[in-house]
């Protein structure tokens, strides 16, 4: 990126968001303002930090240096709010990136949105599949991307980058893949139900340099998937961890049919708030097959995939993978 342009990035107290902001910084940006409701975990020297809501950007200052913009804010976490929550912020909260960036004349948006837009199913999906959501997260994502493209079309000489990313791993992250490690670092795993779900990853450092990637094609409008192009299933996740982490991990199989038992249990439970989603244990046993056809067809693959992501997730926490 030309190190004279300053950037916003709306979400930047979250764990991609803080990232970039590393990442940017590392590029030789100085020109950097971070937007957040919370506080960040660690501030960058040189960052302007604003503790402010993405949902009312009505008094947010004009930066005449600020040129581009990083759309990062959402509530994601699926299941885990109520439905008009996701609605609220996901879809209020472009609306007022996009009105920001009319009145700030800002031309250039990288917006994260989420492969919830494809809605779960075994079949492998690409950036021109159907979008059929059936989550209000997902729902929420797919109205957000048409917020956006429609500020796109109202804007000359605008250019608009919609990621989609599949479960992004790394430092900070505390999500799937450091559960998925904690586990592991105690001597066993339990597969749920099978060993064959795809699930569609990409580690934090890559999914960012794919999208400077897109950002440098310089195109009106990219849409595409923020993947490994490997296809990688649970065995072959815990396979590489094992083979060059977790030496000694036992692994077990429970059958399909108690996972989903359990889950039709849960279900019948769920109104008694006793801690565990119905939902997210049908998840352990859901494909997330999802392909990066845009980058594959720019010649923009990750060879080493997971290898390479897990050694390094590694080298930058101590072995913690935390």
């Amino acid at each position: 990126m030309n190190i004279n342009e300053g950037v916003i990035v709306f979400g930047g107290s979250g764990f991609i968001g803080s990232h970039l902001i590393s990442y940017l910084i590392q590029s030789g940006c100085k020109n950097i303002v971070s937007l957040d409701i919370k506080e960040p975990v660690v501030k960058e020297p040189g960052v302007v930090y604003l503790l402010k809501d993405v949902r009312d950007l009505g008094d947010l200052e004009i930066y005449p240096s600020i040129t581009q913009i990083y759309n990062f804010a959402a509530i994601h976490t699926t299941p885990g709010h109520e439905h008009h929550e996701y609605y609220d912020t996901n879809i209020s909260g472009a609306l007022e990136v996009c009105k920001y960036a009319e009145k700030a004349n800002i031309k250039e948006i990288v917006f994260t949105s989420s492969i919830s837009v494809y809605g779960p199913g075994e079949e492998q999906k690409k950036e021109e599949s159907a979008l059929k959501p059936i989550s209000s997260y997902g729902y929420s994502k797919m109205l957000a991307e048409n917020i956006h493209k429609d500020w796109m079309k109202r804007v000359s000489d605008s250019n608009l980058v919609i990621v989609r990313p599949a479960v992004v791993f790394g430092a900070r992250e505390g999500g799937n893949f450091t559960r998925l490690a904690t586990l592991l670092n105690k001597g066993f795993f339990i597969y749920p139900g099978r060993k064959d779900t795809i699930k569609a990853c990409i580690y934090v450092e890559d999914l960012l340099d794919a999208i400077e990637f897109a950002k440098q094609q310089k195109e009106k409008l990219i849409i595409f998937n923020g993947a490994y192009h490997h296809g990688y299933t649970l065995e072959n996740i815990i396979s590489i961890f094992k083979e060059n982490h977790f030496k000694n991990v036992k692994t077990f199989l429970v059958p399909r049919v108690i996972v989903t038992g359990i889950a039709k249990f849960l279900r019948m439970f769920n109104a008694f708030n006793i801690g565990i989603h119905p939902d997210r244990v049908m998840k352990l046993v859901q494909s997330t097959d999802v392909y990066p056809g845009w980058l594959v067809s720019k010649g923009k693959i990750f060879d080493q995939g997971l290898k390479s992501a897990l050694q390094r997730w590694s080298n930058n926490t101590s072995g913690t993978f935390k």
